[in-house]
């Protein structure tokens, strides 16, 4: 463990070297739990959209387009824009970002990777932001549970690290094509408030693949409930993730 132990420690010493906080999208709109491992010469078209329902916010939506492509077995490098809308304004552009992947190797059965993403605002009113994540996966057979912790700053002054997770864990039903699970996102607060009083979301989550069609095409549909926090505003989240792979 002890590539994990380094990884994690260069996190939180960085974190807590930087200087609290931009609001951003309510935890898991338009996101996705990303995995550990890579395929050389795959190219990935996303699109992932994310509808909080009822309360205040209902209406509120995030839909991100993501472009990427694996040059080798450890390296994935992506870019994506992400689409906002309040319940009753217009859907805005509000941000374009670049990420890479890089897998670290297999630790105690452990897939590991880490993840670096710099997010361009595209409105006067969203920074420019960096986004660290160390990914961590497991697959057993028929299961594939997979945890992104995850590292938020806006490039806006006194801004602090907003600490997150993204979580799944699935098994499958019908060989690689049906695969059912549960699906979590949620805040962690920064390093000064560690898991305060805050918003999270967690429910069931079902994913296909459909082939024969030239492109693998991946589709994921899912409703997770607000927890905590999170419900203040909405009930819950509704989920939709199409992927075609090349």
């Amino acid at each position: 463990m002890n590539i994990l132990n380094s990884i994690v420690r260069a996190a939180l010493t960085l974190s807590l070297a930087l200087p609290s906080a931009v609001a951003f999208a309510a935890p898991g709109t338009g996101d996705e739990v990303y995995g550990a491992t890579t395929e050389a010469g795959k190219v990935e078209l996303e699109s992932r959209y994310g509808r909080l329902m009822g309360g205040a916010d209902a209406g509120e939506d995030a839909l991100k387009l993501e472009a990427a492509y694996s040059p080798s077995s450890r390296l994935r490098l992506g870019a994506q824009v992400e689409l906002e809308r309040e319940p009753s304004g217009p859907r805005k552009a509000e941000a374009m970002s670049f990420e890479a992947i890089y897998g670290l190797g297999r630790v105690a059965g452990i897939d590991v990777a880490v993840y670096g993403e710099y997010e361009v605002g595209l409105l006067h009113e969203t920074p420019d932001a960096l986004e660290g994540k160390i990914l961590l996966q497991r697959k057993a057979g028929p299961f594939d549970a997979r945890l992104n912790l995850i590292f938020q700053k806006a490039l806006a002054t006194g801004e602090r690290v907003q600490l997150g997770y993204a979580a799944s864990a699935d098994y499958a039903v019908a060989g690689d094509e049906v695969r059912l699970g549960l699906a979590a996102f949620g805040d962690l607060g920064d390093f000064r408030r560690f898991a305060p009083h805050a918003e999270h979301f967690l429910g069931p989550v079902v994913k296909g693949e459909v082939e024969g069609l030239g492109p693998e095409i991946a589709i994921e549909a899912g409703y997770l409930f607000a927890i905590d926090k999170a419900r203040d505003d909405t009930r819950g989240q509704l989920r939709l993730l199409l992927e075609v792979e090349f």
